[in-house]
C-alpha cells in the first residue's frame, strides 16, 4: 500500500522533460529558419572582434616601446640636474670634469634604460659645452659600432632646421613630436624630437637644448604580424599624410604609396590608431576565410535543427497544459524572491513534489524575508557606527598640528599670521563640523580645502604653489567631508623635493562619476612603500590618512569607490579619489 501511494502521480521528473520538449520544438523550427541570416552575423561579428583585439594587441605593443622611448625622455627632461649643469657649464678643467664624470655617465645610464635600439642626439645652447661626436660618413647610426650610443653637438647645427623652427610651442611636460627627418626615411627610422628646459628661472620654460631620438621603424612595428590574424590577411601601418609605412604579409603597394581604404571593397578592413604616433594600423582580410566558415555552419545547422525537430516533436506532443501552468507558478514566485519581494505565495492541492516544493518556497520566502530585515538593520546600524569613528579620528589629528604651528607664530611674535591662521582655523572647522552632517557639497569641500591651503601659505609662503582646476559642473554635486584636506597635508610633511613645491588639485565628472585628483611634483614614493601602502595589513604602520579617507569613502559609497596611488620616485605623486554623483539630499548618516 504504501508503494502504490508513493507513484499515485507522473514523477516531476517526467514532468519536467516534457515540458521542456513542448518549449523547444518552436525554438528549434524558428532557428531552423533564420539559420543562415543569424550565423553569418555572428561569425562576422567574431572575426572582426577576434581581428580587433589582435590589432589592438599589436597596437599596445608598438605604443609600449614608442612609450619606452618617451619614458628615456622624460629623464632628461625632468632631470633638474641635468639643466642646472648646462645652465652653470664652466669652461676649462672644471667643465671638462663636469662633462667626464656628470654629464656623460647620465646620459649612457639613461639611454641604457630603454629595451629599444635607438641613437641620441642632444644639441645644446651651452656654448661652453663640448661637442662629442662621431663622423658617420653617411652610414646609418643606428648600425654603427660605436661604443657611445649618442651624439652631442652645438644648437648652431639645427638652428635653422624646418623641424627644429617648426616645433611646437613648450607646454612643460607635454610637448613631443614623432616625425621623420633627415635621413630617417632613407634608413626607415622615426624620430622622437623633444627640447630640454629649465624651470629654475622665475617658474619660466627656458630651452636650454633639444633631442632626437631615431628608432627603426621595424623595431617600433616588430609586433605587427599577419600570421597572428591568418596566412591571408595583410597588416598595414600608415602614417598622418595617408601614406603606407610598413606591410606584413603578401602586397601589391609598397611602402610609401598613399593608402585608400575604398580599394579593398571586397576585403574586410579594421582600423586602429596608434595614439601615441597618430598613425593607423589597418588589417584587409579577405571575405572567403569567413565565407568557407559559413557554409560549414550552414549545413551543420541544418542538420542539427532536423534532428533536433523529430527527436523534440515525438518527446514534446505527450507534454500536459497542467503541469505547464504549475512550473509557472513556481517560477513566478521565485521571481518575486529575486526581485525582493518574500510576501508572495503560491499552493497546490495533492500530495505530490510540487506541492512539497510550495510548501517549501512559502516557508523559505518567510524566513528570508525577516532574516533581510533583521540584517540589513544591523549592518546599518554598524555602518553608521563606523562611519563616526573614523570621522572622530581625523580631526584630532589635524588640530594637533595646526595648533603647534599657532604656538611656533606665538613664540616668534608674529601676530597678523596667527591672526590669519586663526580666522582660516575657524573656517575649516565651521565647515567640518557642518552642524553634525557627514556630507556638504563639493564646493564647501573645496572651500574646507582652500582654508587649510591658507593656513599652510603663512607657514611656508613662496615656497608652496597649489593650483585648482575644477570642472564647475560638479560643484553641485555631494560629498563625504575631509577627503581633499589629508592628501594636502600628507603632500606638505612627506613630499618635498628641494625647498619649493607645488600642487594642482583637479576635480571633473568621469563615466558618471566624479574624480578628484592631488599631483604633487614631489619626491614621490618607492615601489615598497606603495606597495605597504596599498597592503590592508602593511597599511597599519603607514599611510594613515590614506586609510582613513579610503576606508571611510568605502564604507558610505561601496566597494567601487576609493583612493588610488600613483607614483614614480624623483617626478611626483598623483593620488585619485573617485565618488559617485549624488545631489545634497537629507540623509539619515546626518
Amino acid at each position: 500500500m504504501k508503494m502504490m501511494r508513493k507513484y499515485r502521480y507522473l514523477p516531476f521528473g517526467y514532468k519536467l522533460m516534457l515540458s521542456y520538449c513542448v518549449f523547444i520544438i518552436i525554438p528549434v523550427i524558428v532557428i531552423s529558419y533564420f539559420a543562415n541570416s543569424v550565423y553569418v552575423k555572428s561569425i562576422r561579428e567574431q572575426l572582426e572582434s577576434s581581428v580587433h583585439g589582435t590589432v589592438s594587441q599589436m597596437i599596445d605593443n608598438v605604443s609600449y616601446k614608442a612609450g619606452d622611448v618617451t619614458r628615456v625622455s622624460d629623464f632628461f627632461y625632468f632631470d633638474y640636474t641635468i639643466a642646472r649643469q648646462l645652465r652653470n657649464f664652466e669652461e676649462g678643467w672644471v667643465g671638462y670634469e663636469a662633462t667626464i664624470n656628470f654629464f656623460v655617465p647620465k646620459i649612457e645610464a639613461y639611454k641604457q634604460a630603454s629595451s629599444v635600439n635607438t641613437w641620441l642626439s642632444i644639441y645644446l645652447h651651452n656654448k661652453l659645452f663640448p661637442e662629442m661626436y662621431k663622423n658617420y660618413r653617411g652610414d646609418d647610426p643606428l648600425k654603427s659600432n660605436s661604443e657611445n650610443p649618442y651624439d652631442i653637438y652645438q644648437i648652431d647645427r639645427i638652428h635653422t632646421k624646418i623641424w627644429y623652427l617648426n616645433h611646437p610651442e613648450e607646454v612643460y611636460g607635454e610637448t613631443m613630436v614623432w616625425k621623420e627627418i633627415e635621413d630617417d626615411a632613407k634608413f626607415g627610422r622615426i624620430s622622437l624630437l623633444r627640447r630640454l628646459v629649465n624651470m629654475q628661472i622665475a617658474g619660466r620654460v627656458q630651452e636650454v637644448g633639444f633631442m632626437r631620438q631615431s628608432v627603426y621603424l621595424s623595431d617600433l612595428f616588430q609586433a605587427v604580424d599577419y600570421t597572428k590574424i591568418g596566412s591571408d590577411a595583410t597588416i598595414y601601418v600608415i602614417d598622418e599624410n595617408e601614406k603606407i609605412k610598413t606591410i606584413s604579409g603578401s602586397s601589391t603597394y609598397r611602402s610609401g604609396d598613399a593608402w585608400n581604404a575604398a580599394e579593398f571593397k571586397d576585403y574586410m578592413v579594421i582600423e586602429n590608431v596608434i595614439p601615441s604616433l597618430n598613425w593607423n594600423v589597418a588589417a584587409v582580410i579577405p571575405n572567403t576565410i569567413f565565407e568557407e566558415k559559413i557554409k560549414e555552419v550552414r549545413l551543420m545547422t541544418f542538420i542539427i535543427c532536423l534532428i533536433f525537430t523529430v527527436v523534440y516533436f515525438v518527446s514534446g506532443a505527450l507534454l500536459s497544459n497542467y503541469f505547464s501552468r504549475k512550473v509557472n507558478k513556481i517560477v513566478s514566485v521565485l521571481d518575486s524572491f529575486q526581485e525582493g519581494n518574500f510576501h508572495k505565495r503560491t499552493n497546490f492541492k495533492g500530495n505530490d513534489e510540487f506541492s512539497q516544493i510550495s510548501r517549501a518556497l512559502n516557508e523559505m520566502g518567510q524566513n528570508i524575508g525577516e532574516l533581510i530585515h533583521k540584517v540589513y538593520v544591523a549592518d546599518l546600524d554598524k555602518k553608521e557606527a563606523e562611519l563616526d569613528m573614523l570621522q572622530a579620528q581625523i580631526n584630532p589629528h589635524f588640530l594637533y598640528n595646526t595648533l603647534s604651528s599657532i604656538s611656533r607664530l606665538a613664540k616668534f611674535g608674529e601676530l597678523d599670521k596667527l591672526q590669519r591662521m586663526v580666522i582660516d582655523l575657524a573656517k575649516f572647522y565651521r565647515l567640518s563640523l557642518n552642524e553634525g552632517r557627514i556630507l556638504l557639497s563639493i564646493k564647501e569641500e573645496l572651500d574646507q580645502a582652500k582654508a587649510y591651503i591658507n593656513i599652510q601659505k603663512i607657514k611656508y609662503e613662496e615656497r608652496m604653489g597649489v593650483t585648482f582646476d575644477i570642472d564647475p559642473q560638479i560643484l553641485s554635486y555631494s560629498t563625504i567631508k575631509l577627503i581633499i584636506q589629508p592628501f594636502i597635508e600628507n603632500v606638505l610633511e612627506h613630499a618635498w623635493c628641494g625647498d619649493r613645491i607645488h600642487m594642482r588639485i583637479v576635480g571633473e565628472l568621469e563615466d558618471n562619476h566624479i574624480v578628484f585628483k592631488i599631483i604633487d611634483d614631489g619626491v614621490g614614493i618607492s615601489a615598497e612603500l606603495l606597495e605597504q601602502m596599498n597592503d590592508p595589513e602593511e597599511s597599519t604602520s603607514v599611510g594613515y590618512g590614506i586609510r582613513n579617507v579610503h576606508q571611510r569613502i568605502k564604507l558610505y559609497y561601496g566597494q567601487a569607490f576609493g583612493v588610488s596611488i600613483y607614483s614614480r620616485l624623483g617626478i611626483g605623486t598623483t593620488v585619485l579619489i573617485r565618488i559617485p554623483t549624488e545631489k545634497p539630499a537629507n540623509s539619515k548618516h546626518e
